[in-house]
């Protein structure tokens, strides 16, 4: 049997940027935002993230509605994926806890610059997304580029989410935004990695989840290599090799996508090691190498 890497998914698929889920959205389809969400659950996910677009602040009933009709077909705990307040706290009135088994839900996502949405705790406790790409630096949000500064990020913020909240590790999860190879010219992706190794060692980290998109890897790249194969796949199988030895435990994706590690002689697993240690021009070129091979 093929290995798995041990890994929990978030259900990615609720949301409009996938055209065939815009198009359930424009239409008001919600036997078949039901089916997608049947159809995640079956295939293993954990969690289903639920971004509505738009709507959510033109059209609230549609909101609960769509909330609602998601928990009347899927036993699993929900993601609500807005920054906005008015919106989280809809989504957390009209979720049904008992229905997803006693799980909490989770707010997706807060940031340094964006901590109000903690006050929402206070009505109701939730799990929650942290983003680690951003912190505030004299007030302002700013990038974060090293790992020192995403690692930085995610221990200040967990801390503070125990320390003021009073919450565990364990519902907290450290969002790493994973980099696309094609626009990374300044190493952003060793020092997403480099974070992980971070984040995972410190001890008053344990229990934290760490976690990413991994869509954005293979952006703008061709789907297949030159041979054939599932160029974009295998970057993800790439990253998660990588990561997922030093606690990087969930995926925000698609859930029956086979995730899987790559063997040490794996060509896009080096490929991409070796990607990891350029910068600039070079990066570009290591890319362009990748896909030709």
């Amino acid at each position: 049997m093929t290995p798995r890497f041990d890994i929990q998914i978030i259900g990615e698929r609720i949301n409009p940027g996938f055209k065939s889920t815009k198009a359930l959205f424009e239409t008001s389809d919600i036997a078949g935002i039901q089916a997608l969400a049947v159809k995640q659950a079956d295939a293993g996910a954990v969690y289903l993230n639920v971004n509505i677009g738009a709507r959510a602040f033109t059209d609230p009933a549609f909101m609960t509605e769509v909330i609602r009709a998601i928990q009347a077909v899927v036993t699993l705990p929900l993601s609500f994926d807005y920054p906005s307040r008015q919106v989280q706290e809809l989504c957390l009135s009209c979720y049904d806890q008992e229905r997803a088994g006693g799980r909490l839900p989770i707010v997706n996502s807060i940031t340094e610059h964006r901590w109000e949405l903690m006050q929402l705790y206070r009505l109701r406790p939730f799990q929650v997304i942290v983003m680690a790409s951003e912190r505030v630096v004299d007030g302002v949000a700013a990038g974060n580029k090293t790992a020192a500064d995403i690692a930085g990020t995610a221990r200040r913020a967990a801390l503070r989410l125990r320390e003021e909240h009073g919450m565990a590790m364990h519902d907290i999860f450290v969002d790493l935004s994973v980099s696309a190879v094609v626009a990374d010219t300044e190493g952003l992706g060793r020092a997403t990695l480099d974070a992980v190794k971070t984040i995972g060692s410190d001890p008053e980290l344990a229990g934290i989840h760490m976690m990413g998109g991994l869509s954005n890897i293979g952006q703008q790249l061709p789907a297949k290599a030159a041979d054939g194969s599932d160029l974009k796949h295998q970057l993800e199988n790439a990253f998660l090799t990588l990561a997922v030895p030093h606690g990087f435990d969930t995926v925000l994706g698609t859930p029956w996508r086979r995730y899987e590690p790559l063997p040490e002689d794996n060509y896009v697993l080096n490929a991409y090691r070796h990607f990891l240690e350029q910068t600039g021009s070079n990066a570009l070129r290591a890319v362009r190498k990748l896909y030709r091979r």
